[in-house]
């Protein structure tokens, strides 16, 4: 054997490929400039689950999304008494102060509703347009020009998002009779995978050609399988430029839908598709929204593509830790991160990339706590009850008793406002000068 062939000609690089080259689209409400696409950070979106006809509690929920850290929230328009409602949401935001921007998502009869609705229109900062239900027949063509010409008139970016339950029907036709024609026919998946393709591809050439810019459409070809979605977006981001909207149509619930949005997203992420994403979970019946949002933020963290919160680095546990104190400390410490978030992010920029570990023995815990930037090894099954805490790598005091929470969250806090305040920056430019 070759022992050449196995010693390292240059050091492998981690991290994904090259972002994929797009077009950047500009999503807008007021000051905040939403860019998609172009080199700009992978986007943020969720949608509620309210009726829109519920301006209060659309608005409620929307707030609470944004303040997660949804960068977009989309909604439905299905009625003439949500198109309305619009308007009204968009006021109850503002007044709180809730700049997200809104996306309308519209079916079948969106064309009238942008029509007759015009401050609906204006409130929105995107439409969604679903090629596959815009109108059949001749008046496919027709519905959906007034659509785009809508989104032209108030300057809007259109998503241009093709679902595999809800394909032109006619397209698909027409894809299947050119299938039939081949010397090799194609397996009836990849004849569906094309379909998707071809419709979002030749719906926004058919949008620029109405009028409305290329750098203002953004694409999405959602199926609800993890491999199909990877193959479609593969070949999609190969064929046009337009920025790429990634996500799962149906990812189902619990772990199911986290663990299928990861295994997709990731795949394509690390190869440089994607501008913009959302987790599409199926949440339990009174949940709260946010986690497709937490979702989101965390494949992009532990891809090291975004950072948005402090991470908590915690062991899995074992027949060492048959405490729970450990879990206990892990769970509440990430808790209390995320919710210091909102005010921590404009008060202390860069602690999102601050590393927190909460370990349960002495066999990792001390070498874990001290590669993270603060860390407490708390003590297992028959360990002296001390927990060492370490500081950038360096052991700074050992916590005892039935306090060490309380204590160790007061630490975190010191080193937050010591190392991310501003009087650490005035420090570090002191130094630079």
């Amino acid at each position: 054997m070759n022992e050449e062939a196995f010693q390292p000609v240059e050091p492998v690089p981690p991290g994904p490929l090259p972002r994929r080259q797009s077009r950047q689209a500009r999503v807008v409400w007021g000051d905040n400039v939403v860019l998609i696409g172009g080199g700009a950070p992978v986007r943020i979106q969720s949608m509620t689950n309210t009726d829109t006809v519920d301006a209060i509690g659309t608005a409620i929920q929307i707030k609470e999304l944004a303040r997660a850290g949804s960068e977009i929230v989309r909604i439905t328009v299905n009625t003439p008494e949500a198109a309305a409602a619009v308007p009204a949401i968009r006021e109850q935001l503002d007044r709180m102060g809730v700049d997200v921007p809104l996306v309308g998502d519209f079916h079948y009869n969106g064309h009238t509703l942008l029509h007759d609705y015009p401050e609906c229109a204006q409130a929105l900062s995107k439409y969604r347009i679903n090629p596959g239900n815009v109108g059949k027949g001749a008046k496919r063509d027709t519905q959906f020009a007034q659509m785009i010409e809508m989104a032209c008139r108030y300057d809007k970016p259109v998503r241009i998002g093709v679902n595999w339950g809800s394909l032109d029907q006619d397209l698909l036709a027409r894809i299947m009779d050119e299938n039939a024609q081949r010397a090799k026919p194609w397996a009836a998946q990849n004849v569906m995978v094309e379909a998707l393709i071809t419709s979002a591809i030749e719906s926004a050439r058919k949008a620029e050609e109405i009028g409305l810019a290329g750098n203002q459409i953004i694409l999405s070809c959602k199926v609800s399988q993890v491999q199909e979605l990877i193959a479609v977006y593969r070949e999609l981001a190969r064929r046009c430029e337009y920025a790429l909207h990634l996500g799962l149509t149906e990812a189902g619930m619990g772990s199911k839908g986290i663990v299928a949005s990861t295994a997709a997203l990731s795949v394509l992420l690390q190869e440089g598709i994607g501008d913009t994403i959302r987790i599409s979970l199926t949440p339990e019946p009174g949940a709260p929204r946010e986690k497709e949002v937490y979702v989101g933020q965390e494949i992009l963290q532990t891809m090291g593509l975004r950072n948005f919160t402090p991470m908590v680095i915690a062991c899995p546990g074992c027949g060492r830790t048959t405490s729970t104190t450990f879990q206990e400390l892990a769970a509440s410490i990430q808790s209390y991160l995320r919710e210091q978030m909102p005010v921590w992010k404009t008060a202390y920029p860069g602690v999102e990339e601050m590393d927190v570990a909460v370990m349960g023995c002495i066999v990792n815990g001390p070498g874990e706590s001290k590669h993270a930037n603060i860390g407490i090894s708390l003590p297992g099954s028959g360990e002296s009850p001390a927990a060492p805490v370490f500081v950038d790598g360096v052991k700074v005091k050992t916590l005892r008793g039935e306090r060490i929470a309380e204590e160790f969250q007061a630490i975190v806090d010191e080193y937050v406002r010591t190392h991310y305040g501003p009087n650490a920056v005035r420090a570090e430019q002191g130094a630079v000068a």
